[in-house]
């Protein structure tokens, strides 16, 4: 099942920015409810990875069955299995729209995707899961350009991704290249998340 609750709570109890902005730590960096600066127990090692794939899936708003379908995938690379993992789920529509800054979150990405304001190499994709490949380009439906949501999003825009390229005035991007483990959250350890489905297997 995919969390649809506050993120900001998702990010207190997982001590960690799901958003990737820090906001949501700032005032208030330990668990939510009457007891969250308690919480913050030490882990068994099982705990540990659980508490590494549960960041990693909140972040990019991925569903169980999703999450462990990519892992599979990942599996069969020639990559390091936690580096290819990361880069198929930034490979995934919804991330890539969130990205090139169509919207202020993923969840706000899938919305878009889901109503079909999102075309990929011209053609209407409303699948958020669907993964892109290095060359696809995105774009914002031609009757979908005047939405508000949309400017306001690019308008707040802090930083940009160097493996997506942006065309603003035109409301179009291109997956230009894939990223580098450098550039996607430094805070989690992939490692932990292999040795998690690794058990299970």
């Amino acid at each position: 099942m995919r969390y649809t609750g506050s993120s900001w709570k998702q990010s207190r109890r997982l001590g960690f920015s799901t958003l990737e902005t820090g906001k949501e730590l700032a005032k208030r960096p330990y668990g939510p409810g009457q007891h969250g600066n308690d919480r913050r127990k030490k882990l068994s090692e099982y705990g540990k990875q659980l508490t590494e794939k549960q960041k990693l899936r909140q972040t990019y708003g991925v569903n169980e069955r999703q999450f462990r379908r990519l892992f599979m995938i990942a599996l069969k690379s020639k990559e390091v299995t936690g580096v290819a993992f990361m880069k198929l789920l930034e490979s995934r529509l919804d991330n890539l729209v969130f990205r090139m800054g169509f919207a202020r979150t993923r969840r706000g990405a899938r919305q878009l995707v889901n109503h079909g304001h999102v075309l990929v190499n011209g053609r209407k994709l409303d699948i958020p899961s669907a993964l892109l490949h290095v060359g696809d380009e995105i774009s914002i439906k031609e009757s979908s350009k005047d939405m508000k949501v949309i400017k306001e999003s690019l308008d707040s825009l802090a930083s940009k991704c160097a493996w997506v390229e942006v065309d603003e005035q035109n409301l179009s991007g291109k997956y230009i290249r894939e990223p580098e483990r450098k550039e996607l959250p430094q805070d989690i350890q992939e490692s932990q998340i292999v040795e998690f489905y690794n058990r299970k297997l």
